[in-house]
């Protein structure tokens, strides 16, 4: 459980990142962790932990990737230009 405990603060913590690669990454841990966790809950076996870690990894992935802002930078003319981050 304390590993758990400590896991789920590190998901947290990445998930506070600015880049759009660190949000994917935040939201595929914190995803993972809350997956792995309601899986081996609700199905009382290590598959359904594995099963549901997946899946929220993946789903934590691609929330965290789009709601990830973009990164603009000024031109010298005054546009806006969309770059990455």
């Amino acid at each position: 459980m304390r590993k758990l405990l400590i896991i789920s603060a590190a998901a947290l913590a990445l998930a506070g990142c600015q880049t759009a690669r660190d949000r994917t990454v935040g939201g595929a841990l914190l995803g993972g962790t809350a997956g792995a966790v309601v899986g081996g809950v609700a199905s009382n076996s290590v598959g359904g932990a594995v099963a549901g870690g997946v899946i929220g990894a993946a789903a934590g992935a691609i929330i965290g990737n789009a709601t990830s802002k973009p990164c603009y930078v000024r031109t010298r003319s005054g546009n806006l230009r969309r770059v990455s981050c």
